[in-house]
């Protein structure tokens, strides 16, 4: 082990870090944390915080997990790798399908294409909906549809749907035949409607009008969150989802629900999209899958699906995608012991005690700082405070500020996440009363700072 001296002096000098400016990071160097024990970590300085940010959405269980870590041990003493690709599989990775197809089952869901992360698990939805409509006979159905603010992961397919600028400018030319349909977001939209209901519907309507222009013969499917998590936690009117789904089904496109960051208990139910009384055609997994104890992940597939891909007698069912990593059966023993243990500790039940409470925490400190404009949550452990200059105008808040205010917070006892002019809340869904009451206050002393 390095001296604390020597990872001091070459933090961030050897490495670029995702969603950073590089020279940002070496103006500003991280902070470097060394250690962390059931809902804190703690830095290199020996400072001790509640993670208000949870890993980034993962670490659902916190990092004291005993049972997780102790399948992974003895996995990587039984079978360590081995490849899943035609002609071979493992036990671990058998049992974890039959465990996740039980407990997707109410959301219609009844296979898994196992995948290296959230990325790669939209990658493999996007071209499994193409792949669906090129097998019934509807090849012309290539483009996909999503929402503005919206976030899909980094690679290519994937920030071709997203929704932010941040994540699409400096990559583009992207993907072709991605259009993108104005969020339900009540404090910025462009139909200026607050209503929840009444946006929703507006919304829904645009994206109506975008099938028709498009041509809905053209379209392969619908990818969207049942909350936008990392565009700024943006939780729709319950309206709106199921609006989607029968849109979908009304003109024959898929729907694809991202669910990297609400499976698993998130929002108070086990998936975003029962949270809403939807079943998505496919759902796409990662994070909390293996605790973020292992890079790991899933797409799971509707009854619907399988029965086309697996009735095909043709060839063109055949699946061209896949990860060196798929199915890992280190990853496969993680997710085995994690979903035993989410389940075992009911944490979507905590997750909305405790979201409660973490929302109307916000909420009075709303009507206390002059400087937050919109606060948003009330499903589950997601939330976000977004912070403006001028609440007129709307107009965000400079950066040096709310970096202030995320570091004054740190000091304080919690770390959170800035995204641009918001900060975002997802703490561990294992977190108790006086740990969230920590989250709390440490902003109260942040926003008190400036």
């Amino acid at each position: 082990m390095k001296s604390e001296n020597f990872l001091k002096e070459n933090n961030a000098r050897s490495l670029w870090h995702p969603m950073a400016h590089p020279a940002d990071s070496i103006a500003n160097p991280p902070e470097i944390i060394m250690k962390a024990e059931g809902v804190k970590i703690t830095d290199i300085n020996g400072h001790q915080t509640v993670d208000a940010v949870g890993g980034l959405w993962n670490v659902n269980l916190g990092y004291s997990c005993q049972p997780v870590k102790q399948a992974i041990s003895e996995q990587l003493n039984k079978l360590p790798y081995y490849s899943i690709f035609r002609g071979t599989t493992n036990d671990v990775i058998i049992e974890l399908s039959e465990m996740l197809r039980d407990f997707f089952e109410p959301d219609g869901l009844s296979r898994a294409f196992y995948t290296s992360g959230g990325s790669d698990s939209i990658e493999i939805a996007l071209r499994l909906a193409r792949q669906y409509h090129k097998i019934r006979g509807e090849a012309g159905r290539v483009k996909y549809l999503s929402l503005k603010k919206g976030y899909h992961g980094t690679h290519t397919g994937g920030a071709s749907v997203n929704g932010n600028a941040n994540f699409r400018t400096q990559y583009e030319p992207l993907m072709p035949g991605c259009y993108h349909i104005p969020a339900p977001y009540t404090y910025r939209n462009p139909f200026n409607e607050t209503d929840p209901q009444k946006l929703a519907q507006a919304c829904l309507s645009a994206m109506e009008d975008e099938i028709k222009f498009q041509g809905a013969e053209t379209i392969a499917a619908m990818v969207m969150e049942p909350i936008l998590g990392a565009g700024g936690v943006i939780p729709p009117h319950e309206t709106f989802m199921p609006g989607v789904r029968a849109l979908c089904d009304k003109y024959g496109i898929l729907l694809i629900a991202d669910e990297v960051i609400t499976a698993f208990g998130r929002t108070g139910s086990w998936s975003g999209s029962r949270h809403w009384g939807v079943k998505p055609d496919f759902m796409c997994t990662a994070k909390a899958i293996t605790n973020g104890y292992f890079p790991f992940g899933a797409v799971l597939i509707s009854d619907q699906i399988a029965e086309i891909f697996e009735g095909d007698k043709t060839g063109k069912a055949a699946i061209g995608s896949g990860y060196t990593y798929s199915g890992h059966p280190v990853g496969a023993a993680a997710a085995i012991a994690c979903l035993k243990e989410t389940v075992s500790l009911k944490v979507n039940d905590n997750a909305s005690a405790r979201g409660e409470q973490l929302f109307a925490g916000i909420n009075a400190l709303k009507t206390k700082h002059g400087i937050i404009g919109n606060i948003r949550g009330g499903h589950g452990l997601m939330c976000a405070l977004e912070l403006v200059s001028d609440k007129t105008s709307k107009t965000p808040i400079d950066k040096a500020t709310i970096n202030n205010i995320q570091k004054t917070a740190y000091e304080s006892g919690a770390m959170v996440r800035v995204s641009g002019n918001n900060i975002i809340l997802s703490p561990p869904l294992i977190i108790n009363e006086d740990e969230t009451d920590i989250i709390i206050s440490a902003l109260d002393t942040g926003f008190g700072s400036i």
